[in-house]
């Protein structure tokens, strides 16, 4: 991920806007973010344990930062091709292994075998130190009892597709797992564990962020029952009888394994939406930033953001242009059943929010939009988001592009891309969820 752009001015609405994005993620890399947080060494040894998908630059910052006299080591997990370059003169000590994400794989099975492996023999004199973010909660694989691997990718699969939000899914996650809601920090037992986190969840909810494996869980079983019979997911019978009879149950708050354990948010959305508002201030801009927690069907979610800017464009909002309105959290998309023939839609949340704007706003002057994950990549294509332009659905009539046959199928990567709208960034090494900017002058 390069530096900030030099900031540009209202004469390059695709510049400014592609500004606002690059200052929002570089206020939550993590090694601007790390120093304040890092406890002082301890008496015994300094395990790192972690996952997420900005594990690897975490995994240096924390390199950087530890006294190089104090002993160091352990292993985090990432996404594939999300490991940053390693600075010259860094020394490697925290090992960094790359598996799937969304949907998991044997590498990521592998790594959270490992890790569990690490926590044996660990001691009170001992500190952990354990670097989260999101995406952890397929990197860091290690399905319970009678569940295998390809069992949790296709409940992963179903899970993705279904609509369901980011808690829904990992209360799932945690209750089919041997390593997350809080039974990592019980396996470092007696050990002192601290944990940095990184938020990519609405709200910053710890126990939500990776599915928690260090935090206290208090969600059930029967929870999770409820929503795999909501969107229709089976589960093994032995899985489910577990689930039922609560031998799958998380550890609790107040559990004495989890006692006197830290939690530090290093970098959340809210953060990074204060950053790029103040780029935009000193630009000349009126800033308005609508929440950091914004759930909801993508699609849906861009719509009334199409509604508001239509109406500020049109002077019939209080927001005073030339502005720009920011938000973030985390959409859904429910991915449409598929006619036969028809070929598979690709695109991911920030994709399908420009969709769901470009045909709200229905051309309207003076109205630009750029919607794009902080991580890099929206879904799992090679684009971190899109952008929208008061000409978007001009120059799509004239390729032969039906907004409504994308949105049918799902196909935001297949409307933008053709129009040279798609915004590539390549993995940013860091994640705090969907970024949005809509710029009205």
């Amino acid at each position: 991920m390069s530096k900030p752009t030099p900031a540009p001015s209202l004469n390059d609405p695709r510049a400014l806007l592609r500004h606002l994005y690059d200052v929002a993620v570089q206020r939550a890399l993590p090694l601007h973010n790390t120093a304040a947080s890092l406890p002082p060494p301890p008496k015994g040894r300094t395990l790192v344990l972690g996952a997420g998908k900005a594990g690897g630059a975490m995994a240096q910052a924390v390199e950087a930062l530890w006294p190089a006299e104090a002993p160091l080591s352990g292993l985090v997990v990432t996404r594939y091709h999300h490991t940053p370059p390693r600075p010259a003169g860094l020394p490697q000590r925290i090992e960094v292994v790359e598996a799937s994400h969304p949907v998991p794989d044997a590498a990521g099975l592998a790594a959270a075998q490992r890790i569990l492996q690490l926590t044996e023999g660990l001691t009170a004199d001992d500190l952990v130190l354990c670097l989260i973010s999101g995406g952890g909660s397929a990197l860091l694989t290690q399905p319970c009892d009678g569940l295998t691997l390809e069992d949790k990718q296709r409940i992963n699969r179903q899970l993705l597709e279904s609509g369901a939000h980011i808690g829904e899914m990992n209360t799932v996650r945690k209750h089919l797992s041997a390593i997350k809601g809080g039974r990592l920090a019980a396996a470092c037992a007696p050990a002192r564990v601290v944990t940095l986190t990184i938020s990519d969840v609405p709200g910053d909810d710890v126990s939500v962020i990776a599915s928690g494996p260090t935090v206290a869980d208090a969600s059930t079983c029967a929870e999770a029952l409820d929503i795999l019979r909501r969107y229709q997911i089976d589960v093994p019978p032995a899985v489910r009888a577990q689930l039922e009879s609560g031998a799958l149950e998380t550890p609790k708050p107040g559990d004495r394994r989890l006692q006197g354990h830290a939690v530090e948010l290093i970098a959340t959305p809210q953060q990074s939406l204060e950053a790029a508002a103040d780029a935009a201030r000193a630009l000349g801009l009126n800033v308005v930033v609508l929440s950091d927690e914004i759930e909801g069907e993508s699609r849906e979610v861009g719509k009334v953001h199409g509604a508001l800017a239509r109406s500020t464009a049109l002077g019939r909002s209080s927001f005073q242009t030339p502005c720009v309105i920011l938000s973030g959290g985390e959409t859904t998309v429910t991915v449409r059943p598929r006619v036969e023939g028809q070929a598979k839609g690709r695109g991911g949340r920030a994709g399908e929010f420009c969709l769901g704007l470009a045909q709200a706003l229905g051309g309207q002057a003076g109205v630009w939009a750029l919607a794009a994950d902080t991580d890099g990549i929206d879904g799992v294509e090679d684009n971190a988001g899109a952008l929208v332009t008061p000409d978007t659905l001009a120059r799509a009539s004239t390729k032969g592009l039906k907004i409504t046959d994308h949105l049918a199928r799902n196909d935001a990567y297949g409307f933008f891309e053709p129009l040279g709208d798609l915004v590539i960034t390549g993995p940013t090494h860091t994640n705090v969820n969907d970024f949005r900017a809509v710029l009205v002058v």
